[in-house]
């Protein structure tokens, strides 16, 4: 099994970005499965390509795509990509889309192809804070999530992808008071956790439920938009 992991370079007025720190330093097989790492540009026009690139040379199994959410404290696989690019501030090429569709011929929304709640609770067991999330945002990071889907749906059906938020470093709060952050040995630790109840759930789907360790159900759902 091959699995393409992405993270985003930085953006806005940060120096670092989380995501493709923790990319970097994951190791070059996971649970058997060999990992391939790929550094793409916070950049709307640019980003798709980058990975479609990617995908067509790698012909990966599964795409997992690793972005910044500033204000999380979980790191939150993604339910679901949405056809509308709104960014808040502007990339790093300077453009910023208002209420723009991503692809006129695409879906309203994709669904991850990803075992989104076996992930959260792989994570929450290597003791790392985890939820899934029900809402990408409209920036480049739901940006990357649609144009996979859309490239699965088009293109490369064979493929399984997904996209999974984490949060800012310890350095990146610094300025930004009661905000939360997670450290890049976390970040680390939960993303390749993640990447084994990828390989653990091959075939198998999701799982139903996540339990707490009371036996109790939880929602592990966090609605909280990013950009």
């Amino acid at each position: 099994m091959k699995i393409l992991v992405t993270g985003f370079d930085p953006f806005g007025d940060d120096k670092i970005n989380p995501a493709i720190e923790a990319v970097k330093r994951l190791p070059d097989e996971i649970a058997g499965a060999q990992i391939v790492k790929l550094e793409i540009p916070t950049k709307f026009n640019v980003s798709a390509d980058v990975v479609k690139d990617a995908i067509a040379k790698e012909k990966p199994d599964y795409v997992l795509s690793i972005g910044q959410a500033g204000g999380r404290f979980e790191l939150t696989p993604e339910r679901v990509a949405i056809n509308l690019d709104d960014g808040r501030i502007q990339d790093n090429a300077g453009y910023q889309p208002l209420n723009h569709t991503i692809h006129g011929d695409g879906e309203n929304a994709y669904f991850t192809q990803l075992p989104i709640k076996a992930m959260a609770k792989a994570i929450r067991e290597a003791g790392v804070p985890s939820a899934v999330s029900n809402t990408a945002g409209t920036y480049v990071c739901n940006h990357i999530f649609y144009q996979v889907q859309y490239m699965r749906d088009k293109m490369f059906p064979d493929i399984k992808a997904g996209f999974m938020h984490i949060p800012f470093l310890p350095e990146q709060v610094v300025t930004r008071p009661e905000t939360p952050a997670l450290s890049l040995d976390d970040d680390v630790l939960g993303i390749t956790a993640a990447i084994k109840a990828i390989v653990s759930r091959d075939g198998k789907g999701d799982i139903e439920t996540i339990e707490g360790k009371d036996g109790s159900v939880a929602k592990f759902e966090n609605q909280t938009s990013p950009l």
